[in-house]
């Protein structure tokens, strides 16, 4: 250690906000060079190779080849996809000293799909799957967590090239038993989970989710198996419901009520039901938004949905993807004097209506569903609107809030909200980027045929963080011994020469066995090697110190803060044993 270039800090990092952050800065892991961009120091590296190490071996078992790519692309492709401008500022774009136009790689389906397309043209070069484990640049508006999100990051990402949909649903669950084998070996606890393809394109999708307290990604999981990001919960729609006997649309003065929880108390007094009282479920809360799309053309979108549910902002992004919806201003409600702020109601909503706003609703409200909404005027409600009898809607979206104890989609129980952070994605791309550049091969007879293609990335330097994040304790770090960046610290506390001469001598027989060693040989007061051993988090120690002298040293194990004392002469084969299982 009194070469390693570290330093240990006694401080948290002012920016820090998750543990993995603040102990990989503090143990001379990563270092921050910019927002969301992190140098790797040496310890910070060895682990991130160990990650790719796993990644590589369990890509090659499965037959992938692989290859890399530039980061610094050309961005006609990315036109070709249209993804130059549904990636929207996101992209790192740049223009040459000629003002060619280039951009730094996100992700690379393009140049995989030209690739292949270059060099291959006939089904009996196909299936493939090719690989590589790249930095990506994406521009985040918000880097937060250290490695988790930042704006330069390692990914492994993989695309396999079918014939047909058959080929591709072979490669998918290739892919899928690959990565179950490479995060067992990470050793986190995660989920698999539904997921939304997004911009990515294609239709099967799956996530793999790093349980965390502090994961960005919020995903459900149900009794009987159920699993989905819980932006691509589905709710299953009602059976339309009869409204043969619902009174006519009543208009009701209902001045000074500007909540759900005012408008159900003001309706319990002015209208109160003889079956029950009214509650926020049997309101229509209309929502507007201005949607704008990638290329810059806005328009509004109005959301009616139950009045006790809100629009979740990461759902309604994910349905909307690649455009961006924004709450309407008080300039959007002047530019559109037919909704009244406040009272917005269906009746003059819809694109085949007054105010031309399209009009989506949440899946329960079906036909038949009466409700009590907002007039359209100033200081008033209607009761016993009725969706296809009063009013219609231009369709349906799936954004409302997904609350805990709601039902799974598939009937098996009610759903739990569990954190989570994403750490792979594996999609069926299908035809989507093989349309787009037009990779075509001739079939077994001869004729010519679109290649589908799958996605499946994996967050390499993401994962550094999620294992730290997962393991680390109120000390410190306390890695795996697979992706710890040494097998054995040895720590020389005291004075006198026999300590550091004996410490060494364990430290060069267990390199001569074959493990990764780090010598504290510093001239630093035990309590500091103590320390720093446990904010290093390597997964075991040797203490060579006081205990000499009768002729023993100290064995301790990171992750259980369990030790014990062996003779100086068993020392090596005790640590062998352990490290070795």
């Amino acid at each position: 250690m009194s070469q390693l270039f570290v330093r240990t800090l006694r401080e948290d990092p002012a920016d820090a906000e998750v543990p993995s952050h603040r102990w990989l800065v503090r143990a001379g892991y990563i270092r921050r060079a910019a927002p969301g961009i992190y140098t790797w120091l040496p310890l910070g590296l060895k682990v991130l190779r160990k990650v790719e190490g796993v990644v590589r071996e369990e890509m090659d078992a499965m037959g992938a080849q692989e290859v890399l790519f530039p980061g610094l692309l050309p961005a006609d492709p990315y036109k070709q996809t249209n993804r130059w401008v549904e990636y929207g500022d996101n992209l790192f774009r740049l223009t040459d000293r000629k003002n060619v136009e280039m951009l730094l790689g996100p992700t690379h389906e393009e140049m995989f799909t030209l690739l292949v397309k270059d060099l291959y043209s006939s089904y009996k070069d196909l299936p493939l799957v090719l690989y590589q484990i790249q930095n990506k640049y994406r521009d985040e508006a918000r880097p937060r967590a250290g490695i988790l999100r930042g704006r330069e990051f390692v990914m492994k990402d993989s695309y396999s090239f079918d014939v047909d949909d058959a080929g591709l649903d072979v490669a998918y669950n290739r892919h899928r038993e690959a990565y179950i084998r490479i995060f067992d070996r990470l050793g986190f606890d995660y989920a698999i989970v539904k997921a939304m393809s997004g911009p990515m394109g294609g239709s099967r999708s799956e996530e793999f989710l790093a349980v965390s307290e502090n994961g960005e990604d919020t995903f459900v999981r149900s009794p009987g198996g159920y699993a989905a990001n819980v932006e691509a919960v589905t709710v299953l729609a009602p059976d339309p419901v009869d409204y043969s006997q619902v009174p006519a649309p009543e208009v009701v003065d209902t001045p000074d009520v500007p909540t759900i929880d005012t408008l159900v108390a003001m309706a319990n007094e002015v209208k109160p039901r003889a079956d029950r009282p009214w509650t926020g479920a049997d309101t229509l809360k209309n929502v507007v938004f201005m949607v704008t799309d990638p290329d810059g053309t806005r328009a509004p979108l109005a959301i009616g949905l139950p009045g006790d549910r809100d629009v979740d902002e990461n759902r309604l992004a994910a349905a909307l993807e690649p455009s961006v919806a924004e709450p309407f201003g008080e300039e959007d409600f002047a530019a559109n004097p037919t909704l009244v702020k406040g009272y917005i109601g269906p009746r003059a909503l819809g694109e085949k209506n007054s105010s031309k706003v399209r009009y989506l609703v949440d899946p329960r409200v079906v036909t038949g569903t009466s409700w009590i909404t907002g007039a359209d005027q100033d200081g008033h409600h209607v009761f016993n609107l009725v969706a296809g009898r009063d009013f219609t809607p231009d369709g349906t979206i799936d954004v409302a809030e997904v609350r805990e104890g709601d039902p799974a989609p598939d009937g098996s129980g009610p759903l739990t909200l569990t954190r989570g952070i994403e750490m792979g994605h594996i999609f069926q791309l299908g035809r989507k980027y093989a349309d787009a550049l037009g990779l075509k091969v001739l079939d077994h007879n001869g004729k010519l045929v679109t290649v589908t293609m799958g996605s499946y990335g994996i967050g390499v330097s993401r994962a550094v963080g999620a294992v730290a994040e997962y393991t680390c304790d109120d000390r410190g770090l306390a890695w795996p011994r697979e992706l710890a960046p040494y097998d054995v610290h040895v720590l020389a506390t005291g004075k006198g020469s026999e300590i550091l001469d004996e410490a060494t001598r364990i430290a060069r027989e267990l390199e001569e066995a074959g493990l990764d060693v780090l010598l504290d040989d510093r001239k630093a007061s035990p309590g500091v090697k103590f320390a720093d051993s446990e904010v290093l988090g390597m997964p075991t120690s040797v203490v060579v110190g006081r205990g000499l002298k009768n002729g023993v040293v100290e064995i301790r194990d990171r992750r259980s803060g369990a030790a014990r004392e062996v003779p100086v002469a068993d020392a090596v084969a005790e640590v062998l044993t352990e490290v070795r299982g």
